[in-house]
């Protein structure tokens, strides 16, 4: 039979049990230490009969207060939603040049359109509408294929570039180049007149200036100013969508004369709210570079 007796050294009592000399002490926890124990088995009880717990084989069990997480998150949505509802109500009803007209729904509109940019248009158009050269165009400037109107901005949003709606703002520049249009030293003569176009210093009198005259004027304008209702680009400026690596402007000007590329841009009319895609269009007006 184990005897109990007093430890010499902490004045504890042992439990009798001994083990090649060593004395175990009975040492029991703090009351405090049982107390918060068992209250937190009671609470643990509590919460798996009130709350989502367990699973079961064809479910989990749900708990007698029928909370769910995915529930509360429904209904923060729907809280979110009728507190936004007036204000895209009014959007939905007004067009884009009101909007930018009411201070209060001008600064809603931003930020609803800088949301929605972020999420659909800056993979590409990049963070702030500032663009990938050689890719897509920078939206932050007063350069525009289609015009830069919050009409024109609204209109491109919607259907598209080269897109697959029946509506899609489409262009096409011939291939001068690959389909025999223009010989090679007709080529290299407009894209030095290009060239010194862009610089505002036109070759006059040049053979360049007669090939542009002749091909290229009709859509680029005979100053190179580009016509917006063609998707025709500016040439008298030193903006060029195309321009990457170590080519030069002429070598970029060659290449796109003899085999043009044509950038695309999807319809956002089947994805997008309109009000979504008005915000996008305010937004985008006053990236800086709205006309």
């Amino acid at each position: 039979m184990a005897t109990i007796e007093k430890d010499s050294v902490s004045g504890q009592n042992t439990t009798g049990h001994e083990w090649d000399g060593i004395k175990e002490l009975n040492t029991p926890l703090p009351k405090w230490w049982v107390y918060v124990f068992w209250a937190s088995v009671i609470w643990a009880i509590g919460y798996w009969v009130l709350y989502p717990s367990w699973p079961t084989q064809n479910g989990y069990l749900k708990g007698t207060l029928g909370y769910s997480s995915r529930g509360e998150l429904a209904n923060d949505l729907e809280l979110q939603k009728k507190g936004r509802s007036a204000w895209l109500s009014k959007i939905e009803a007004s067009d884009t040049a009101a909007i930018e007209k009411d201070k209060d729904l001008l600064r809603y509109a931003m930020a609803g359109g800088k949301i929605a940019f972020n999420e659909n248009c800056a993979p590409c158009h990049g963070s702030g509408g500032v663009g990938v050269v050689g890719a897509y165009p920078t939206l932050a400037d007063d350069e525009w294929l289609w015009g830069g109107a919050l009409a024109d901005i609204e209109q491109t949003i919607q259907y598209g570039v080269r897109s697959a709606h029946k509506d899609t703002r489409a262009s096409e520049m011939p291939k001068f180049g690959a389909d025999g249009l223009l010989k090679n030293e007709q080529i290299a003569a407009v894209a030095d007149y290009v060239v010194t176009l862009a610089s505002k210093a036109p070759a006059k009198g040049s053979a360049g200036e007669t090939v542009y005259a002749e091909n290229c004027a009709v859509c680029h304008a005979e100053d190179g100013a580009g016509q917006a209702a063609l998707g025709a680009p500016a040439l008298n400026n030193q903006i060029w969508l195309f321009k990457g690596g170590k080519d030069s402007v002429k070598d970029l000007v060659v290449a796109q004369v003899t085999k043009p590329k044509h950038g695309a841009m999807p319809a956002w009319v089947d994805r997008l709210d309109p009000s979504t895609i008005k915000m996008l269009a305010v937004y985008v007006h006053n990236l800086g570079g709205g006309k």
